[in-house]
């Protein structure tokens, strides 16, 4: 899958040469705030950890993975919006409801990058038939990925405790969007 520009980024699958950039973007502790309390990730998780676990559910033909969004006037590269089933790291994955998450360098918030970014991704990813439901989950006070949820059309469904393998427990919201 490809996907095309939006009116002021372009998009890229990431891949392995793209370490620098992830690791770039997991050390700054603002832009980790929400995603492990604001711990800074190594260049040694960013390969132990980050690029394998991309890895595992990366599907270039179906579009799952990393996108890697850049500006197209600066050629920037600013974040990324991630695309897989959702519960993908449990033993029930929904294979016909897809996470969508996000993260940007902290330079580039407030100029409505990670709105465009997932209106533009949601769009294409609701024309295809597989899909039912499109998620994310953010912890509740993170209230800038809740806007771009709910810009996106998606609706609260729940509060609950999250479980992820690697990232452990933590309280989040649930919101969705019917297809």
């Amino acid at each position: 899958m490809r996907i095309e520009n939006s009116l002021r980024l372009h998009y890229r699958m990431l891949d392995e040469d793209d370490r620098d950039f992830v690791f770039q973007l997991n050390k700054n502790p603002e832009v980790m705030r929400y995603i492990n309390g604001g711990k800074p990730t190594s260049r040694e998780e960013v390969v132990r950890d980050f690029m394998p676990r991309l890895n595992a559910y990366k599907d270039v033909d179906k579009g799952w993975g990393v996108w890697k969004v850049s500006v197209i006037a600066t050629q920037e590269s600013i974040g990324f919006i991630i695309v897989r089933p959702m519960n993908f790291f449990s033993d029930a994955p929904s294979f016909e409801d897809l996470e969508f998450g996000w993260r940007f360098l902290q330079p580039s918030w407030g100029k409505g990058y990670a709105t465009e970014a997932a209106l533009h991704i949601k769009k294409i990813f609701s024309k295809l038939p597989e899909y039912k439901y499109m998620s994310a989950i953010a912890e509740p006070e993170n209230k800038a990925s809740i806007r771009v949820m709910e810009k996106m059309g998606m609706q609260y469904i729940k509060s609950y405790t999250h479980c992820d393998t690697q990232l452990g427990e933590f309280d989040v919201v649930l919101y969705r969007l019917e297809l």
